[in-house]
């Protein structure tokens, strides 16, 4: 694709959020280069193991294998993720090229009954399969009977509808994206539960010989979100980010200050105390973000976070 004269491939999952972010940057491309873009939908082992936590059968890495296997042998020119699910280390022979511009990051509460998770009543039973999400609900209610729910966003529904939970939490994002909002009963304020690094942020993924195709992208990104997302994964790196770990990481901008705040959980023992921390800079380039992301993965380890990493090493290891 080096020449960009071929039509343009997007390889995609086939769940109704994933096909709306493909067709979001297909006709995006469209409108900016004049491209024929066509898309190639595949289902991810992600979508098809449903009845175990990611935790234990291989990670958020099994929502994008399947789509590089098609970018490497030229089937697709490039890939549509939800960043959330991106592994912090990209594969090599593979570049994240683009980060567009950033959807609401929080999380929304969604339930038929109670309009936030203050108000359910004791030993309520509430669906998330992310840890992150468990040990932040546990540290506001330790009383609640949190379960796991897996699936795309309408089988989440669907399972709450019928009455299998009293409320379950989702990404304020793809719910917005697919006109859901109004099934939104509150968004949960960043300082109860703080985001995913990455969430609500679309990014676009190419192999790295592809040149031309990678400057044309680039086009796309939104600088602020760019930056935003490198702080936020650079967390997640710097500790060995992986599903067992139950990790936060939010950047937002104050002026020309980037404020990155990470917390992290322990991934067993739920009344293990939050590990937080806020750290801010004037970010201009990604090694100045990444450097953020840096210094609050070393606050986190010194302010007594290295008992939660290694039990969530344990953890992986023992999946």
């Amino acid at each position: 694709m080096n020449t960009l004269s071929s039509p343009c491939i997007i390889a995609t999952r086939e769940s109704r959020l994933a096909l709306w972010q493909a067709e979001h940057v297909q006709s995006l491309l469209r409108q900016r280069f004049g491209w024929t873009v066509e898309l190639l939908g595949m289902t991810t082992k992600g979508d098809q193991i449903l009845d175990r936590a990611l935790s234990k059968v291989g990670g958020k890495g099994l929502f994008v294998k399947e789509l590089e296997v098609a970018l490497e042998e030229g089937r697709a020119h490039l890939a549509v993720h939800s960043l959330k699910d991106v592994p912090m280390e990209m594969p090599e022979g593979f570049s994240l090229c683009t980060v567009m511009e950033r959807e609401d990051p929080r999380d929304a509460w969604v339930s038929p009954r109670f309009e936030s998770v203050q108000a359910l009543p004791q030993g309520a039973r509430v669906g998330t399969s992310s840890l992150r999400r468990v040990v932040q609900l546990k540290a506001i209610r330790p009383d609640l009977d949190v379960q796991p729910l897996r699936g795309n966003l309408d089988t989440r529904l669907r399972k709450l509808d019928e009455g299998q939970y009293d409320g379950i939490v989702l990404a304020a994002a793809g719910l917005k994206r697919l006109g859901l909002g109004a099934r939104i009963r509150a968004v949960i304020d960043p300082q109860v539960m703080l985001p995913a690094a990455g969430q609500g942020a679309l990014g676009l993924e190419v192999r790295t010989d592809a040149t031309a195709l990678r400057e044309a992208l680039a086009s796309l990104t939104h600088a602020p979100t760019w930056l935003a997302v490198h702080a936020e994964r650079a967390v997640s790196r710097a500790l060995g980010g992986s599903c067992s770990m139950p990790l936060a990481a939010w950047a937002h901008w104050q002026g020309g200050t980037l404020v990155l705040q990470a917390r992290l959980g322990h991934p067993v023992d739920a009344a293990h105390p939050l590990h937080g921390v806020s750290v801010s800079a004037e970010v201009a380039d990604t090694a100045a973000a990444e450097a953020l992301g840096l210094e609050a993965a070393r606050q986190l380890r010194a302010a007594g976070g290295q008992v939660c990493l290694d039990a969530a090493a344990a953890l992986s290891a023992s999946a």
